[in-house]
C-alpha cells in the first residue's frame, strides 16, 4: 500500500451564500446533484468544491463514480483541469489496499487525453501524471509515456521527461531502461529545456551516465542556456563529494562558469567553486565573481544576500580577499542605505595597513560629495544618514590605523558646524579620541578646533569641543588664543548689561507721543513646578509693546555660544566655566603669578558671573537651574582664592583627562578581547574528519553550503532541549475529573509554535467527532485547524496544531474540547480548557547598540512603559541583573560604571526580538536609609505590544522576587 501524499490544507472560505447543506457545508448528495445536472460553471465550483473537502480530509468516496460519468467526458479545459487536481488527490485504493475498480475508467481516459492531438491537454497530463504513485494505474501507461518522448511539440516531450523520472523512481521496473532511453534522447533532443529536463533526470537516476554525457558537451558549455548551466553545476557539486579522478576537471569547469552572463550562473558557480577547493586563487576569482554581482545586480535584497555570502567567505578565508576591498566600496552608488551600512561593515573588515589609505581616500570624496548633492534629487534624511555613517567609518579607520589620523581629522573637523547634530557629535567624539590615543597630533587639532568655535551649532558639540580645549591647550599660546575665541562666540559681556541696553534702545527708538493711549496690559499665563514637585499657575500682567520688543531683542542675531546660554542651554555653561577654569589653572602653572594670569582669572570670572546673572534675568528662556548655578559658583570660587588649593588643581587638571583616558583603555581593551576570542575561535575540531550532515558543525570549514542550509530548514541543527526541559514546557488544558483529559506541550520553532496535545478518554464511552476548537489573541494565526477523530474507551490520541506569530507579543490560546457521546438526547459535550500564553521572552535575545544610537533610539520610539521598583533584594548590582536575566536584555551601561559603592545606580538595557524589533529599557533606582530600593524601570519601544509585554514580564519577575527573596 501507498503511502499517501502530504498536501496543503486550504482555508474554506466558499461557504458565504453558496451550496450549503444544514450543517453549512455541501453534501454528498447535492454535490452529485450538480455534476449531473449542473452547467460547465457549476461542475467546475462543484469539483473545487469536491477538491477543497478532500484536502481538509473530507473524502467523498461516492463521488468518484458521478465523477467519472458525468464530468469525465467533458471537453471544457477548465473542467478537464480540475480533474486532473483531482485525480492527484482523491483516494484510489480500496480497504484491502488494492486499485479501485473505478480507475480502470479513469486509467483509460488518462492514455486517451496522454494521445490527445492538443499538446497541451498531452503536456498537462503528463504533469499530472507525475504526482501519480499507484503502479497499477501507472503500468498500463507507460508505453504511451515512451512515445510522447518523440512527439513533434516541445511542451509535450519536456513534461515526459519528467514523467519517466517520477515512474522510475517509484516503480524502476516499469521503466527499466530509463537511462539509456534518456541518453539516447539527448543525443537527438534540440531543445534547450527538454535538453536540461533529461540531464537533470539523469543526474538523478544516473549519476555516471550525466557525467558522461557533460564530458562529451564540455566544449559547447558557454553557449548552454543558463538552465543547463545551473543543472551542471548542480551535478558538479554532487560529484564532486564523490572525490573522483574528475575533481580537477569540475573545478575548471566551475572557473569557466565564473565569466557567464547570467547572474544567477555566476553566483552557483562562485559558491560551489569555494566548496570544492580552498585554493586562495579558486578563492580569490569566487569573490572577485561575488563583486561584480553586486556591483551589477540592481536588485537591493540580491546585493545584501550577496554581500552576507562574501563576508562569509572572507570570514572562512581571512586576508585573501583584501584587495577587493575598493570593489566592494564601489557598492556605495546604491541608493539604499542598508546595501551601503553592509556594504562599509564588510570593507572595514578588509581594511588593512596596505589598502586603508586607498579606502579613507575614497571615503572622504564619498563624505565631501554629500555636501554639494543636489537637495532636489536626493532626500536629505539619507543624505544625513549616509554622512553620519561615512563619518563613522572613517573615525574607524583613523583609530585603527594611526598613519591616516592626521589627514583625516581636518577634512572631518570641517563638519563641525554641520546642521546635522549627529553627524556633528561624531566628529567631535573623533576628534576627542584622536587628541587622547595621539599626543603628536594635539597642538594642530586644538588649533584647528579653535578656529571651528564660530561655526558650531550645537550645544552638544560646544560641550564637547570646550572638553577638548580644556584639556589639550597646553602652552600659553593656544590658551590665550582659546580665551580670544571664546569671547567671539560669547559677544559682549557683561551679557546682562549689553542685552539690557540692546532693549532700551530699542524703547528709544519707539517714539511715542506723551498724550498718547497707555499700552494695553496683556496677561501671560505660564506653568511652574515649585519646590515639592507639584504644578502651579503664575499668572504676569505685562504690556504688549514691552513683551514684543523684548521678543524682538531675544530674536536678534548673537554669537553662536552666547545664543545657546540665553536659550537656555546652561549644562554647556557650566562645561563652559569648567573649561576657563581648567585654561586660567594650566595658565597659572606655566607663567606663574603675573598680570597675563590675573587678567584672564577676571575675564573667567566675569564672564562666569555673567551667566549666572543673565541666568536669572528675563532674557533667558528659562531660568537657570540650581545645580547649573552651583557648578559656576564652585569655579568662581575655586578662581577666587589667591592660590587654589592641591586638591582643587588635581580635580581639574588631571582627574577629569584620567577619567577619560581610563574609558579609552576599556574601550581599546573590550575590541582586542573581541578580536583575539575571534582569531583563535576553533574552526574545526580534532575529531571532525568525517562530514556527516547528523554530526557536522555549523563552523565546519569543509561542508557544503547547501547542505548546511537543508540542515538548517529541516531543524537538523537546532539545539534539542533536554527531557526536563520539555517537561516545563507542558501545559495542563483540562482537569483530571474531566472526561477527557488534556495537556499540551509547547514547542517554540523560531516564528512557529506547535502544540502537540495528548487526549486522554477518561469515560467508559467511545468519544465521536472529538476535535479541539483552537483560538488565539494578539497576533497569532491559527494555520490548520484539528481533524476530528473517535476516541474509544480509556483510549488516548495526539494532536497537533501549527501558530503561527507575526510580531512580539505576548498572545494567548484559548479554545475547547468538542465532542459527541453515543446515545442520550444531548450528545454534544464542551469542555473549556485552560488558556495557554506565549512567553515574549523565546522571541527576544540581548542585542547591543553604541551610546549615539540608543539616544537615537529612545527619541525616536514613541511607546513608553513606566514600571515601579518593588522589591526586597537589597543590592542594587543583583536587582539589575536579575532585571536582565528575566528581560533578556543586554546591559549598555560600562562596568566601569557601575562599580564601586554607590546608593543609586542608572544603566541602559537592550534587546532585540526574532522580527527585528528594538526594545530599550532604563533603570533608575536608589537605596533608602532603610536598605530598601525604590526607583523605577522605563521601557520604549516602536510598538505597544513588546513595551507592554516586557513590563508585565518585569512585574511579574518582581512579585517573585517579593514572596521568595534572593539571598
Amino acid at each position: 500500500m501507498e503511502t499517501a501524499p502530504c498536501y496543503t490544507i486550504v482555508n474554506d472560505d466558499s461557504l458565504e451564500g453558496g451550496m450549503t447543506g444544514a450543517h453549512g457545508t455541501p453534501t454528498s448528495m447535492e454535490l452529485r446533484n450538480a455534476l449531473q445536472k449542473g452547467s460547465d460553471e457549476v461542475k467546475v465550483e462543484t469539483m473545487r468544491r469536491i477538491i477543497v473537502d478532500t484536502l481538509n480530509g473530507h473524502n467523498h468516496t461516492s463521488l468518484l463514480m458521478p465523477i467519472i460519468q458525468y464530468v469525465l467526458p467533458s471537453r471544457n479545459k477548465q473542467i478537464k483541469k480540475m480533474l486532473h487536481f483531482y485525480w492527484e488527490i482523491c483516494p484510489k485504493l480500496d480497504e484491502q489496499g488494492k486499485l479501485k475498480q473505478e480507475m480502470i475508467l479513469v486509467c483509460n481516459a488518462i492514455r486517451n487525453d496522454l494521445q490527445h492531438p492538443n499538446e497541451y491537454i498531452r503536456g498537462a497530463t503528463l504533469r499530472m501524471l507525475q504526482k501519480i504513485k499507484e503502479v497499477e494505474l501507472l503500468e498500463p501507461l507507460v508505453p504511451t509515456v515512451r512515445s510522447c518522448l518523440e512527439h513533434r511539440h516541445s511542451f509535450v516531450r519536456k513534461n515526459a521527461v519528467f514523467a519517466v523520472l517520477t515512474i522510475y523512481q517509484s516503480h524502476e521496473h516499469l521503466i527499466p531502461d530509463a537511462p539509456e532511453l534518456l541518453e539516447t534522447f539527448l543525443a537527438a533532443e534540440s531543445d534547450a529545456t527538454c535538453k536540461r529536463n533529461a540531464f537533470v533526470t539523469l543526474c538523478n537516476i544516473a549519476q555516471p551516465v550525466a557525467v558522461r554525457y557533460l564530458v562529451g558537451v564540455l566544449d559547447g558549455l558557454d553557449a548552454m542556456d543558463e538552465l543547463m548551466q545551473m543543472a551542471v553545476i548542480e551535478l558538479v557539486r554532487l560529484e564532486a563529494k564523490t572525490e573522483g579522478a574528475n575533481r580537477a576537471r569540475w573545478i575548471r569547469v566551475i572557473f569557466g562558469l565564473l565569466n557567464s552572463p547570467s547572474h544567477a550562473v555566476k553566483y552557483e558557480a562562485a559558491t560551489s567553486l569555494t566548496v570544492l577547493t580552498q585554493n586562495p586563487a579558486a578563492v580569490k576569482a569566487a569573490g572577485a565573481a561575488l563583486v561584480e554581482l553586486i556591483v551589477k545586480e540592481a536588485d537591493n535584497n540580491v546585493k545584501l544576500i550577496v554581500l552576507d555570502r562574501f563576508d562569509t567567505l572572507r570570514e572562512k578565508h581571512p586576508h585573501v580577499l583584501d584587495h577587493l576591498t575598493m570593489d566592494i566600496l564601489k557598492v556605495l552608488s546604491s541608493p539604499d542605505m542598508e546595501v551601503k551600512r553592509k556594504a562599509l561593515s564588510v570593507s572595514l573588515e578588509m581594511t588593512t595597513s596596505r589598502n586603508v589609505e586607498e579606502v579613507v581616500l575614497f571615503l572622504k570624496k564619498q563624505l565631501q560629495a554629500t555636501v554639494g548633492s543636489n537637495a532636489e534629487t536626493y532626500d536629505k534624511s539619507i543624505e544625513q544618514e549616509y554622512r553620519q555613517l561615512l563619518i563613522q567609518s572613517i573615525h574607524s579607520c583613523a583609530i585603527k590605523f594611526s598613519e591616516v589620523a592626521a589627514n583625516v581629522v581636518h577634512v572631518l573637523m570641517d563638519f563641525l558646524g554641520d546642521n546635522n547634530n549627529p553627524s556633528a557629535v561624531d566628529v567631535i567624539a573623533f576628534v576627542r579620541q584622536v587628541v587622547e590615543k595621539f599626543p603628536k597630533l594635539r597642538g594642530e587639532i586644538t588649533d584647528k578646533l579653535i578656529s571651528t568655535f564660530s561655526d558650531i551649532k550645537s550645544g552638544k558639540v560646544y560641550r564637547g569641543a570646550l572638553w577638548i580645549v580644556g584639556e589639550y591647550c597646553e602652552t600659553q599660546e593656544q590658551i590665550q588664543r582659546a580665551f580670544r575665541e571664546i569671547r567671539t562666540v560669547i559677544g559682549e559681556v557683561p551679557i546682562l548689561a549689553s542685552e539690557q541696553r540692546l532693549l532700551d534702545e530699542a524703547e528709544a527708538a519707539d517714539d511715542q507721543p506723551a498724550e498718547k493711549k497707555p499700552e494695553e496690559e496683556a496677561t501671560v499665563t505660564k506653568t511652574r513646578v515649585l519646590a515639592d514637585g507639584t504644578y502651579a499657575t503664575e499668572t504676569v500682567y505685562t504690556s504688549a509693546a514691552a513683551q514684543a520688543r523684548l521678543d524682538q531683542v531675544k530674536a536678534a542675531a548673537k554669537p553662536p555660544l552666547r545664543a545657546l546660554i540665553l536659550g537656555g542651554d546652561f549644562y554647556t555653561s557650566t562645561v563652559l566655566a569648567s573649561t576657563l577654569t581648567k585654561l586660567v589653572l594650566r595658565f597659572g602653572d606655566l607663567a606663574g603669578d603675573t598680570k597675563e594670569t590675573h587678567a584672564l582669572k577676571a575675564e573667567a570670572m566675569l564672564i562666569m558671573v555673567s551667566i549666572i546673572r543673565v541666568g536669572q534675568s528675563k532674557f533667558s528662556a528659562i531660568p537657570i537651574d540650581e545645580d547649573s548655578q552651583e557648578r559656576v559658583m564652585n569655579c568662581i570660587e575655586t578662581l577666587a582664592r589667591m592660590k587654589p588649593s592641591a586638591a582643587a588643581k588635581e580635580v581639574f587638571l588631571h582627574d577629569t583627562k584620567a577619567a577619560y583616558a581610563k574609558m579609552v583603555a576599556i574601550e581599546q581593551r573590550k575590541t582586542a578581547e573581541k578580536k583575539e576570542k575571534e582569531t583563535n575561535k576553533v574552526v574545526v575540531q580534532a575529531d571532525d574528519l568525517i562530514s556527516f550532515r547528523q554530526f557536522a558543525k555549523k563552523s565546519s570549514a569543509d561542508s557544503d553550503d547547501f547542505e548546511v542550509d537543508l540542515s538548517r530548514a529541516t531543524g537538523a541543527l537546532e539545539v534539542r532541549d533536554d527531557f526536563i526541559s520539555k517537561l516545563s514546557r507542558i501545559v495542563q488544558l483540562t482537569g483530571f475529573s474531566d472526561p477527557v483529559y488534556a495537556e499540551a506541550f509547547v514547542n517554540i520553532q523560531q516564528f512557529d509554535i506547535l502544540l502537540d496535545v495528548l487526549i486522554v478518554n477518561q469515560t467508559s464511552d467511545t468519544l465521536q467527532d472529538l476535535t479541539i476548537e483552537f483560538a488565539t489573541l494578539g497576533d497569532l494565526k491559527l494555520v490548520e485547524r484539528p481533524a476530528p477523530h473517535t476516541l474509544g474507551p480509556n483510549a488516548f490520541h495526539n494532536i497537533k496544531a501549527t501558530i503561527k506569530v507575526s510580531s512580539t507579543e505576548t498572545g494567548v490560546i484559548f479554545g475547547n474540547v468538542v465532542y459527541d457521546r453515543q446515545g442520550g438526547a444531548d450528545t454534544s459535550v464542551n469542555i473549556v480548557l485552560n488558556d495557554v500564553h506565549v512567553d515574549i521572552m523565546d522571541y527576544i535575545k540581548p542585542a547591543y547598540v553604541n551610546e549615539a544610537q540608543f539616544r537615537s533610539m529612545w527619541t525616536e520610539f514613541e511607546w513608553e512603559n513606566k514600571v515601579n521598583v518593588n522589591t526586597t533584594i537589597s543590592d542594587l548590582r543583583q536587582y539589575l541583573e536579575h532585571i536582565m536575566k528575566s528581560t533578556n536584555m543586554a546591559c549598555l551601561t560600562p562596568d566601569a560604571a557601575l562599580s564601586g559603592d554607590c546608593d543609586f545606580l542608572s544603566a541602559n538595557l537592550c534587546a532585540r526580538s526574532l522580527f527585528g524589533e528594538d526594545a530599550l529599557a532604563n533603570l533608575s533606582i536608589e537605596k533608602t536609609e532603610d536598605g530598601a530600593i525604590q526607583g523605577h524601570v522605563r521601557i520604549r519601544s516602536k510598538t505597544q505590544g513588546i513595551a507592554l509585554s516586557l513590563g508585565d514580564k518585569i512585574t511579574l519577575a518582581q512579585k517573585a522576587i517579593v514572596t521568595a527573596p534572593i539571598v
